[in-house]
């Protein structure tokens, strides 16, 4: 499959902003899953950029507008061609024990993914679903299947009942959230049960590919999952929004231990005045040629 994405984020000052900086994760990576055909990031009032490579992977763009400025706009557009990818089926086959093991000769190269952090709190709901579907004889797959089906089935997708600053001890409290929630939610699972896991945020094909197909749950900006490290040192895919294994339909951008270390746009701003944010995302399968 081949998607244009179109993601505009505009920016708008109550009053002139003096100066402003920021930092974009928008980069998409080339994985075995995804093959990026072009990408642009076109920012105005237009100024220069310096990239780099974060802790994480991401390629980084940094800005900075030290004049005055009633608006900002960044555009990200790429053209991405995604390919369904195998999972590894003699890695999910270990029992979760196995793995653990496995991975106990690698902690180096894996310790952030398996600690808590200020948004990715480890508290008793984390250790008594990490018992009940996560134990240590439960084949990895089967145990990913059912933790990802039940997040799914016992939190409410319910868009503007969170935010930001919105803690994850009130999200278990509330059974309610957004895709960002539920991926916060299954990382502390998951990471409770000495699984390495990482927060995914990207974009995903929301509107059914044909009549009659289900259309995919997600959030008008962008959308997020969790990555599980399994023995070999792949990352395998879940989406508990929408109940499922990640597929064709998805193309990653960014990664880390939370959406802190992935948002897509962060920054600051010097004026007197509020600052109005409004993201859109357009996201198009392009048609497939008849083959021949």
């Amino acid at each position: 499959m081949i998607f244009e994405i179109s993601h505009i984020t505009h920016y708008t000052y109550g009053h002139q902003a003096a100066e402003a900086y920021g930092e974009a994760r928008l980069t998409p990576q080339n994985l075995p899953s995804q093959k990026v055909l072009s990408h642009s990031i076109v920012i105005n009032p237009e100024t220069k950029t310096s990239s780099y490579v974060d802790h994480y992977g991401n390629t980084v763009q940094f800005f900075s507008l030290p004049f005055r400025h009633k608006k900002l706009s960044v555009v990200n557009q790429m053209v991405v061609e995604t390919t369904p990818v195998e999972r590894p089926k003699e890695s999910l086959e270990l029992s979760v024990q196995e793995v653990r093991q496995i991975f106990s000769s690698a902690l180096t190269d894996i310790f952030d993914f398996l600690q808590p952090t200020e948004v990715v709190e480890i508290g008793k709901e984390a250790v008594q679903w990490a018992r009940k579907y996560l134990r240590g004889d439960t084949p990895l797959g089967e145990g990913l299947q059912r933790l990802n089906e039940a997040i799914h089935d016992s939190f409410d997708y319910k868009k503007g009942s969170t935010d930001n600053s919105t803690s994850l001890s009130a999200i278990w409290r509330e059974k309610r959230g957004v895709c960002q929630d539920f991926a916060h939610v299954g990382l502390s699972i998951l990471r409770t049960a000495g699984l390495p896991a990482r927060y995914v945020c990207g974009y995903i094909e929301t509107d059914p590919p044909k009549p009659g197909s289900k259309a995919l749950v997600g959030a008008v900006a962008t959308h997020a999952w969790i990555e599980v490290l399994v023995p070999g040192m792949a990352w395998v895919a879940i989406d508990p929004t929408n109940r499922q294994w990640c597929n064709e339909r998805y193309v990653a951008v960014s990664y880390g231990r939370d959406f802190r270390d992935a948002t897509p746009l962060r920054g600051t701003f010097k004026g007197s005045g509020g600052q109005l944010m409004n993201v859109k995302v357009f996201m198009k399968r392009r048609a497939e040629k008849p083959k021949a």
